[in-house]
């Protein structure tokens, strides 16, 4: 089964402060047109591929559409909630990386056996190109 690749959207897009909280909607699509290529060729020295890769959006960003290669989640409520809530329900048989920052919220999935990784695992390179 395929590794499970989730990226909390809101906490990637603002960890460069970069203007996105004028465009929390395009910057959630930048984000989300940045991560096809790591479904395919994995995330180096993190997770081999194929992965499935997860992008939880919250809020202004609610109505980005899932495209090749990325599943986007539209959080009702709170998006780190939501995140935990896919660990909890697809998470339990495979290899899990949360794509966060957060701390509060690293504490939470990595109680349900997921890993933990920083924005700069999927933003950092290229800077939105994707992988390399």
């Amino acid at each position: 089964m395929d590794s499970l690749v989730i990226v909390d959207a809101a906490n990637v897009v603002g960890s460069v402060p970069d203007g996105w909280w004028r465009d929390r909607h395009g910057a959630a699509e930048r984000l989300r047109d940045a991560l096809p290529g790591y479904a395919a060729e994995g995330l180096p020295g993190l997770v081999p591929p194929p992965l499935e890769l997860v992008l939880v959006v919250e809020g202004a960003a609610r109505g980005v559409e899932s495209v090749e290669g990325v599943r986007v989640v539209a959080a009702t409520g709170s998006g780190d909630d939501r995140i935990v809530q896919l660990v909890a329900d697809e998470a339990a048989d495979r290899d899990c990386l949360v794509v966060t920052a957060d701390r509060e919220l690293r504490d939470r999935v990595q109680a349900l056996g997921a890993r933990v990784t920083g924005p700069r695992a999927v933003w950092g390179r290229g800077r939105g190109a994707g992988p390399a």
